[in-house]
């Protein structure tokens, strides 16, 4: 007899509809470490090494965020991860008019290798790996960053780590673009080609889910929009004649992750498993060239400002979702984050919520433990199958870049969103704590805010900065930036060059804004 359910239909996030009961499927004979990859990258997986344990973390003056990353690392972090401000993510030095009142608050203010010097005091970038999430200005951070490794005589072949530098999900869903997208993409294969000789070892992007998922998307678009994009730029280094064995294996993903669970393991298996095939596609041959390697980051669309500790339950199912569906490193939010910043507790706890995972639940003792689920499996074809629906839509379109450009994805995201904020209204879609089981609640205590005097400090700074380099060859290297902005001439070494003497980023900013516009 057959009992009544709570529903008439269950359906993922992704309106995908959940079977009552799933019975034998077809198990590819697939293993981890092999090609398509939907097992995982590394054939021992966590039984070898587990994932890095990379909060982010950046606020106020580099000074401050220093403190805050040797903390972390003396709690246990196993690399670090670069949250920049606003003014520093779209080319703004921190005295300029349209710093006022951002200055050190979404991230830390950097405005010249000074605040790089003093944000990785005490810290030898040749032992550590460090993830900057940055794109439109990715180029001079990077070369900021190269120029500290080089003082502290490190050997650029072994400093390793990550900048985010993905330029099309910017446009695609969160704003902080510079450039129009054909110069952008002319800078981004810039990156490639030149890390590609001079630091091997740096993940030259990071291709981001992440943030079309916190502006709506469900997971089957965050998956396709985020390969579509990967695509794109294969395509352009492709067609700037770089080898796609050589620099593909420099591309990362950073992929978000939500509450439905299997939904995200499903939609982690299927990610590998596509990129295989796409890279493939393109010609590549070598198995490192065609892995999928990415970031999680725990979903901060999902935080919830009231009863915040409930957000400690939310962020642990997503982090077992991201270690259950294989990825390589891993940021957990702070519980208060919905509020404020994470306060030194709140980053704490979301630190040992990857170390409980990691050393106590027993999850890393095998390599993918939920293979041969007949659940998980049915459901990660299904994901797939969704995602290559819209792949194949945008190749139609003539591409990432001309789905962009023509709307596409930003409309699709918005549907999405809608109806996500539709259905929790309605309460067909339950928020605990906000639209089911509320109670009265006192304010959070302890929170942790940036005070807007900061941005004198940094000003102050500036101006020494100024007073102490060489202002003549800055000019010199200003002008020759612009001159091979005009040509085709790989811009990195003069951005190095620059950054190493003290320029500041808005001056390199501004300099190529002369010369390739604003995208509106």
């Amino acid at each position: 007899m057959q009992e009544n359910e709570r529903k008439e239909k269950f359906l993922t996030d992704s309106d995908i509809e959940i079977k009552r009961v799933y019975n034998k499927t077809t198990v590819a004979d697939e293993q981890p470490g092999e090609f398509p990859f939907t097992r995982g990258v590394q054939s021992t997986m966590y039984r070898s090494k587990l994932w890095t344990m990379r909060q982010y973390a950046g606020f106020s003056t580099a000074e401050e965020s220093n403190k805050r990353y040797h903390y972390l690392l003396n709690q246990g972090t196993t690399g670090l991860s670069v949250a920049f401000d606003l003014p520093t993510q779209i080319g703004y030095d921190s005295n300029h008019d349209f710093a006022d009142g951002e200055v050190g608050k979404a991230g830390v203010a950097i405005d010249s290798l000074r605040d790089i010097e003093i944000l990785f005091d005490g810290i030898k970038l040749e032992n550590i790996t460090t993830s900057m999430t940055i794109n439109s200005t990715a180029s001079i951070l990077l070369s900021m960053y190269i120029a500290l490794a080089k003082k502290q005589g490190a050997d650029l072949k072994k400093i390793s780590g990550t900048i985010q530098n993905d330029i099309l999900k910017e446009y695609a869903a969160r704003g902080t673009y510079i450039y129009p997208p054909k110069p952008s993409m002319r800078i981004i294969t810039d990156i490639f080609e030149y890390c590609a000789q001079e630091v091997p070892k740096w993940n030259t992007i990071s291709i981001s889910g992440y943030h079309i998922r916190e502006a709506g998307s469900t997971a089957v678009q965050e998956l396709a929009f985020t390969l579509a994009n990967g695509k794109a730029y294969l395509k352009a280094a492709i067609d700037k004649g770089l080898d796609i064995n050589v620099f593909a294996k420099r591309l990362s993903f950073f992929f978000n992750a939500h509450n439905n669970m299997f939904e995200e393991v499903a939609k982690f298996r299927a990610a590998r498993r596509m990129w295989a095939k796409i890279t493939k596609d393109l010609g590549a041959t070598d198995p490192r060239a065609q892995m999928l390697r990415f970031h999680t980051q725990t979903g901060g669309s999902t935080l919830t400002a009231q009863q915040p500790h409930n957000n400690i339950t939310r962020v642990t199912i997503q982090a077992m979702a991201a270690v259950l569906g294989g990825t390589q490193s891993l940021h957990t939010n702070g519980f208060d984050e919905a509020i404020a910043l994470p306060t030194e507790e709140a980053a704490r706890i979301a630190l040992r919520t990857q170390q409980i995972i990691g050393f106590e639940s027993g999850v890393t003792d095998t390599v993918d433990p939920l293979a041969g689920s007949y659940f998980v499996e049915a459901l990660t074809n299904e994901v797939e199958a969704a995602a290559w629906e819209y792949i194949n839509q945008i190749d139609a379109m003539g591409g990432a870049v001309d789905a962009i450009e023509e709307g596409f994805m930003q409309n699709e995201i918005a549907a999405s969103a809608y109806k996500y904020q539709h259905d929790i209204q309605t309460g067909e879609k339950v928020i605990v704590g906000v639209n089911k089981f509320t109670v009265e609640e006192k304010p959070l205590g302890d929170v942790f805010t940036i005070d807007d005097s900061i941005r004198q400090l940094q000003i102050d700074k500036i101006n020494k900065v100024k007073a102490e380099r060489d202002n003549e060859k800055v000019k010199e290297l200003l002008q020759t930036l612009d001159s091979n902005a005009r040509a085709d001439v790989n811009l990195m070494p003069t951005i190095l060059a620059a950054a190493e003497n003290y320029t500041t980023l808005g001056e390199i900013a501004d300099t190529m804004r002369n010369v390739f516009g604003e995208y509106k």
